[in-house]
């Protein structure tokens, strides 16, 4: 199974609730989209920043779990810092890129930046992850 087929099994509720499509995954990297929709919106049909959080959340588990080692039994979130750069507006698709800043044996540092798909900078996540 390759890690994008591993991930795609997973079962995340949240996630797919939110619309969700992970599109990239390997041990370095994994990438995923969202289209913002209006109930993902806060005023002026401007994407939520619980939404852009819960997104980046998502894509940072998603890389933990193909990066755990053989012994662990999962993962969860024990930190998650974030900086809103710009907003996204309804109807717009937003990517995000994970990519590891440490990958130990009981944690897991991960850097999620979100872009809009012409490139434009929305959000940069630093999250660590428990591994359990």
């Amino acid at each position: 199974m390759t890690p994008l087929e591993k991930i795609n099994s997973l079962k995340m509720p949240f996630a797919e609730l939110m619309g969700v499509t992970f599109t990239e995954a390997d041990r370095g990297r994994v990438v995923a989209r969202i289209t913002v929709r209006p109930d993902l919106c806060t005023l002026h049909h401007t994407i939520h920043g619980g939404a852009i959080m819960a997104l980046a959340d998502s894509v940072g588990a998603a890389a933990t779990v193909i990066n755990l080692p053989e012994d662990a039994k999962g993962t969860t979130t024990l930190e998650s810092k974030t900086n809103f750069i710009g907003g996204v507006r309804e109807g717009a698709v937003v990517v995000a890129t994970a990519t590891p800043v440490h990958r130990g044996r009981r944690t897991q540092v991960w850097q999620i930046r979100l872009e809009t798909e012409d490139g434009k900078l929305v959000a940069i996540i630093t999250q660590t992850q428990m591994v359990l």
